[in-house]
Formats: C-alpha cells, sequence, structure tokens
C-alpha cells in the first residue's frame, strides 16, 4: 500500500511541555550518538498530542534526535500504526478485516463505518468526530469480530453494537471495552468448561477492560499529564544540559510558524566538509598515494556509500583513519551525513589501525 503525506499540512509543530520532558527523558534512555533509537516512541508521542502524525512534527522529531528527516519519514511510512492523515477528533475506530474476523461478520462492521461515519476510510465524518480504517489481525481472534478503538478492544462485535458505541461516543460517552456480548475474556462463547471455580470473587470486568473502566480514559489521548514523569534510567539530579534545552525549545516548541527560508535551512543537508561546531577536521589528502587508495570497505561499518564519503573528505589509508585524535573523531562522526555518530560507533580507529599495521 502506498503512504503518502496528507496534502494538508500545518505550518509547524510544537511538543506540550509535559511531552517535551516525556521526549528528552526517551532520548536519555540511549548512549550518545544512538539517540536516534527514540525515534518511534517520539512520533507516537507527537501523534498522540496531534491525533495524526504531520510533517513539521516528524521535522522537529528529526531535528531532537539530530536525524535527517528522509530517514524520519521512512519509519513513518513504513508501520502502519502512524496515521499520515487527519483522523476524527473523538475517535479513529481500526476494524480488523482478517480471517477470523472476516468470517464472523467484518464487513458487517464496516458497512456501518461507511454508514454512520464516511464512504470511504480515512474519511473523516461530516462533523470531523470519527473516521475508519480497516487493518490487518489484531490478535483477538477468539473474540471475532473486533475493533481498536483509541487505546482498547471491543471485542465479539454485532452491526448494532458497534453503531451504538459510536452513537454513544458522539455523547461524549465511554462505552466499556471489552467482549460486548456478554463474555468475561476469551473464554468459549458458550460458557466455561473448566477453572469454573474461579468465576466466584472475580473482578466485574476482565483485567484490561478493568483498568479502562477506572481510568476512564478509553479514547482520550495521551498528553503526558496522565502520570508522573517516571525516568529511572536518569541519575538523581542528571538534568538536560543548558545547550541542549535551548536547542530543543528552538526547534521542537517555537509557537511561530517558521518561515519558508528557516525551514528550508533546518531540512537541508549540510555540505560535506563544512566545518562543524566541535571538534577539528583531519588533515586530508587531495587523493590516494601512489594512486592505490586501501579497501576502507574492510572497515566494519564502512560500505560502497561510506567509503566514497570518506574519500570525498580526502580519507583513503589506514593509516590516517587509525591517527584520528579524538577532536578529530568528534568531527568526522558530525560529519558523515546520514550516518552521524558511526566512527565512534564501530570503533573505526581500533579497526583501522589493526589493518594498518
Amino acid at each position: 500500500m502506498l503512504r503518502r503525506l496528507h496534502k494538508d499540512q500545518p505550518d509547524h509543530f510544537a511538543f506540550t511541555d509535559a511531552n517535551l520532558a516525556w521526549a528528552e527523558a526517551q532520548i536519555k534512555k540511549y548512549p550518545e550518538g544512538r539517540q536516534a533509537s527514540a525515534i518511534i516512541p517520539l512520533l507516537w508521542r507527537a501523534q498522540e498530542q496531534e491525533g495524526w502524525l504531520t510533517r513539521p512534527a516528524m521535522e522537529a522529531v528529526a531535528a531532537m534526535l539530530d536525524m535527517a528527516y528522509i530517514r524520519v519519514l521512512e519509519v513513518a511510512t513504513f508501520y502502519f500504526m502512524f496515521q499520515l492523515q487527519p483522523v476524527g477528533s473523538v475517535a479513529h475506530i481500526q476494524v480488523c478485516g482478517t480471517t477470523s474476523c472476516m468470517i464472523c461478520g467484518a464487513e458487517d462492521l464496516i458497512g456501518v463505518c461507511k454508514e454512520k461515519i464516511a464512504k470511504r476510510a480515512h474519511d473523516l465524518s461530516a462533523d470531523g468526530k470519527f473516521s475508519w480504517e480497516e487493518v490487518e489481525c489484531l490478535g483477538a481472534c477468539a473474540n471475532a469480530p473486533m475493533a481498536q478503538i483509541g487505546k482498547d478492544y471491543y471485542e465479539d462485535l454485532t452491526a448494532a453494537r458497534l453503531g451504538e458505541i459510536i452513537d454513544e461516543m458522539a455523547a461524549g460517552k465511554v462505552p466499556v471495552p471489552g467482549p460486548q456480548q456478554g463474555r468475561y475474556a476469551a473464554e468459549p462463547a458458550g460458557g466455561l468448561t473448566s477453572l469454573k471455580d474461579h468465576e466466584s470473587g472475580r473482578a466485574k470486568y476482565n483485567a484490561s477492560a478493568q483498568a479502562a473502566v477506572d481510568i476512564g480514559d478509553t479514547i482520550k489521548r495521551i498528553d503526558g499529564t496522565e502520570v508522573p514523569l517516571l525516568t529511572p534510567w536518569i541519575a538523581a539530579g542528571d538534568t538536560i544540559t543548558k545547550s541542549r534545552e535551548a536547542e530543543v525549545k528552538t526547534l521542537a516548541r517555537s509557537k511561530e510558524p517558521a518561515s519558508s527560508e528557516a525551514k528550508a535551512k533546518k531540512i537541508a543537508r549540510p555540505e560535506q566538509g563544512s566545518v562543524a561546531p566541535e571538534g577539528a577536521k583531519p588533515a586530508g589528502f587531495g587523493e590516494a598515494r601512489g594512486g592505490q587508495a586501501d579497501d576502507l570497505k574492510k572497515i566494519k561499518g564502512v560500505g560502497p556509500k561510506l567509503e566514497k564519503l570518506l574519500n570525498s573528505l580526502g580519507f583513503f589509508h589506514f593509516d590516517q583513519i587509525a591517527n584520528w585524535t579524538a577532536d578529530e573523531i568528534a568531527w568526522v562522526d558530525d560529519n558523515l551525513e546520514g550516518f552521524k555518530g558511526r566512527v565512534t560507533r564501530d570503533e573505526w580507529v581500533a579497526q583501522a589501525k589493526v589493518l594498518a599495521d
């Protein structure tokens, strides 16, 4: 399925204060140079905040993680959990259409969505409150047919019951999730045939449905205020550096839409060989000694594209890399566009010393 960005995009994106603190905490889970590992949770948080994943949100996340925008776009378009178009302000209904649900009536549920919401998947209802789509298996086959609405599953659905659920949500109510035809969880539809002694004393709902009832926010989007910010991986007293804090505020919290010139500058790739704010560029050669360059692809993590980039920066030989100082490593790490941090991560200098010897 071809997934493209929506034609209408907002001018800017800014994490709320609570979500910005949450995002920064996620980044701190990973070592310096590996912050790209936080891309999925940050994109998910941005989607929870806005309802869908916008291009400005992807650009802000790319800036926070020091990633090329195209890398973020690749992730967002690959995973179907990310909605690339506006969704209903109240709820986005995902109807499972795979085998078990299909033979148990999923097509009838889709018919309800077409009638009550919109004829085509991903289109908004007339009042903008709802949207829907058909999705692949959601893993609740014993309770087919089912749909995921917000954070919860609504199972054992009939066309009539799904219509009622949509009406209840439109009226501001939060229907109890879980099985909708009297089952407690996923026991046989005809009733328990074993373990009957466990029926007495159990909670009114199964654990998942009970939690949703207790919290009361089945379809409420996450905004960072639900629970205290839990960051056990951050040492006591450890805070974001002032320079990093200023950078994040500039890139991710700006309340003013960026001008087209500033936006282009932020997204544009730096020219190869541009001087980084930290580190010192190693001395390079105009060409390989004797016209014969070493095969830098023997260094783990260096492929044909990186070898070509290194050659363009004046690095042709193992002994050049083996002699890089800490400042020079920092410079190269920051100037390998699309591969930042690779020198440190894959220990190029140690590898190059062995190869040079």
